[in-house]
């Protein structure tokens, strides 16, 4: 595999920097969008006079300018999309992260990023900028939106890939912390003290590092609105927190100062061309700069240039919140500056981001010249007003060529497919993956890949029934390095019960990946031969070390009656000795279905000789418990050895009415601090 195409498995959000109203409409027809040098995509919010959107506007309703010229519209559509609150079962207090995921259904939310710019925060203001940060991330991100969270200063293990997991999110939040530098005039003093100490001319000795970490969370935002270019259809948030840009880019003399307004412009360019609205946060609130002014000491009494430090203090904040709503202003968004309730503001980008207008057309004007192209946007309708950004960048020179594109192993559908967060839905896929003790201290991962019926394109020829899909089962760590997977060639030439089978079941794919402990996405991707159609899912998946804790649960793969009617391409051989039938991709069973789970009890206290308690149980959504058993074992099997005690369990739904469950799995050691273990899966009975 091409470096390049590795690259673009890498997460790119995480090493981007060089530093390391209105009723519901029914929803319009999904576009389809080609991307060209040369498309402009304009999305347009459009609100009456109260505020509210109007979500009843036709094509013949707008009308778009640029530079004077009139330009026809090829691609509209309307956007107004639902925010899903997360549901978490009644009797916890969290949701369940769920173990399978699909693309089955459109995804129909918003993309956000949440950039938390290290680089720009002071330390001692960590605690705000996590605050603000976890209130947008409980409060506004729905169970249906796309979230990550990238940190400018290159800290790619502290990011968080594209999910919808309010808890890895908040996970990445806690990890914030501050690295910016102390205030331009602090800096100041520290080194006026020093030369007269010395003897010597007072010199700036931070400007060096401070313009360096300036450029560093320019280069991220511009990064970014790069790597969401590949996102059409839809707008794009970068919610940006920080303290603004600490730099003094109104003087002249300073010596990187047009290195950092070129690299500004840069990344508003790269934000209007691809559609991505900049949100900045200013998490200190009111009173911005006050707690730097009580840094200040004393002054010296004959340098006029420090006569008045709280001007100068308020100077630096007014430069840094001005980069905030300098680059949110002219890339679609606003800033969020001097208040201590975000409320509004967040509402606001959330309802910036649900419901619009997407206009799409191909400029008269397709000079790559790297000019400024202002763009009117109008509705003719009376009363109504729109907000659209008022431009774009125009690129500049001959178009890239992907070297990517090149790499005769995978087709370019598959590349591009991947490289985009939003799951593509041609070939419709569940997904499942579980962690078992591999060679060594890996893991070995269990994958499931369950093909929907409808998608699958059969041509019959002599009386077969053929298809051929290319699956990619990759996995990706937090570093975006690709450490085990590759393609696979599922042919299929079947007979007529056999399609007929597939027909009504759909098709399961089984495969393993050997892992290192970590924190990995597993990114699937299908296509298929006769139509060309392509799908993928993403899967977060965390592979612990199960030899460095005294008790671990493996992953919990369950099987039933109702999926053992799903062909399988090829049975697993570590799971068909102890499940009934292959491993399940759904959570959504029939009533009267059984359930069969294996799941192994990791034990690494084997000596003295002790017992190990391991349950399971399953919950209705109040938390009322309907079933529950429990075997023991003993660590005598293990014969003085650390290993696993393998558990299998069936499980009779016939008595349990329709609704949410929690399935759990627990294994006690009964020896003092032995530890115990627990996992949790939600499933639903139709």
């Amino acid at each position: 595999m091409s470096r390049t195409f590795q690259i673009l498995f890498a997460f790119a959000l995480l090493a981007v920097v060089p530093l390391a109203g209105q009723s519901p409409q029914p929803p319009a027809q999904t576009p389809t969008f080609r991307v060209e040098v040369n498309y402009v995509e304009i999305d347009a919010r459009a609100t009456d006079a109260q505020g509210n959107f109007v979500g009843d506007l036709t094509e013949n309703d707008f009308h778009i300018v640029e530079d004077g010229a009139p330009q026809a519209i090829k691609v509209f559509t309307r956007v107004n999309l639902p925010v899903e609150r997360q549901d978490a079962p009644l009797f916890k207090t969290a949701p369940i992260e769920a173990d399978v995921r699909s693309n089955r259904e459109e995804f129909n939310g918003r993309v956000f990023v949440l950039v938390l710019d290290d680089l720009q925060t002071d330390f001692r203001r960590s605690t705000r900028v996590r605050r603000a940060a976890r209130q947008f991330v409980e409060r506004y991100i729905g169970a249906n939106d796309l979230a990550a969270i990238v940190y400018t200063g290159g800290a790619g293990d502290h990011g968080q890939e594209f999910t919808n997991s309010r808890a890895r999110l908040i996970a990445s939040v806690e990890k914030f912390s501050g690295n910016k530098l102390p205030s331009e005039l602090l800096s100041k003093l520290d080194d006026y003290y020093r030369a007269q100490q010395i003897g010597e001319q007072p010199r700036d000795t931070n400007l060096a590092e401070r313009g360096y970490k300036a450029r560093n969370s320019l280069i991220t935002l511009k990064n970014l609105a790069q790597y969401l270019s590949s996102v059409r259809g839809r707008r794009k948030a970068v919610v940006w927190f920080g303290e603004g840009i600490d730099y003094d880019m109104d003087n002249p003399f300073t010596p990187d100062n047009s290195i950092l307004r070129d690299t500004m412009k840069d990344a508003i360019a790269e934000a209007t061309r691809a559609g991505v609205s900049f949100y900045g946060v200013d998490a200190r609130g009111l009173g911005a700069g006050l707690d730097d002014l009580t840094d200040i000491g004393g002054l010296p009494a004959d340098d006029p240039a420090f006569a008045s430090p709280s001007t100068m203090i308020q100077n630096e904040v007014r430069r840094a919140q001005d980069s905030l709503r300098v680059l949110s202003e002219e890339s679609g968004g606003f800033a969020i500056v001097n208040q201590n309730d975000f409320s509004a503001g967040f509402q606001r980008i959330v309802e910036d981001n649900s419901s619009y207008y997407v206009l799409g057309y191909y400029p008269t004007n397709d000079k790559r010249d790297g000019r400024f192209r202002k763009v009117d946007v109008r509705v003719s309708r009376p009363g109504v007003k729109v907000q659209a950004r008022n431009g774009y960048t125009a690129p500049k020179g001959k178009p890239a060529t992907s070297a990517v594109k090149s790499d005769p192993k995978v087709p370019p559908e598959i590349i591009d497919a991947l490289a985009n967060p939003i799951p593509a839905a041609g070939v419709g896929l569940s997904v499942f993956a579980a962690p078992f003790t591999g060679p060594g201290s890996k893991a070995s991962v269990a994958v499931v890949v369950e093909f929907a019926p409808a998608t699958l394109r059969f041509v019959e020829q002599n009386g077969k029934f053929n298809e051929d899909i290319e699956l990619h089962v990759l996995a990706v760590d937090a570093a975006g390095k690709l450490q085990d997977g590759g393609p696979t060639t599922v042919p299929l030439r079947l007979s007529a019960p056999s399609h007929d089978a597939i027909a009504a079941n759909g098709f399961r794919v089984l495969r393993r990946l050997t892992l290192p402990p970590g924190r990995y996405q597993i990114r699937i991707a299908a296509k298929e031969s006769n139509g060309g159609a392509v799908g993928t899912v993403t899967q977060s998946l965390d592979v612990p070390d199960f030899s460095n804790f005294p008790l671990l649960l493996s992953g919990i793969v369950i099987t039933s009656q109702s999926a053992i009617r799903t062909p399988t391409a090829n049975p697993d051989p570590q799971l068909k000795g102890v499940l009934p039938g292959p491993p399940a991709a759904t959570r959504d069973f029939p009533r009267g279905d059984a359930l069969a789970l294996f799941a192994e009890a990791y034990d690494n206290l084997p000596a003295p000789s002790h017992r190990v308690s391991i349950a399971s149980s399953i919950f209705t959504d109040d938390g009322r418990e309907m079933f529950a058993a429990s075997d023991e074992r003993s660590s005598d099997e293990l014969q003085g050895k650390k290993g696993g005690y393998g558990y299998t369990r069936e499980l009779q739904l016939a008595d349990l009415p329709p609704g949410r469950y929690v399935l759990r799995v627990s294994a006690k050691s009964l020896v003092g601090n032995g530890g115990s273990a627990t996992r949790e899966v939600e499933f639903r009975i139709r």
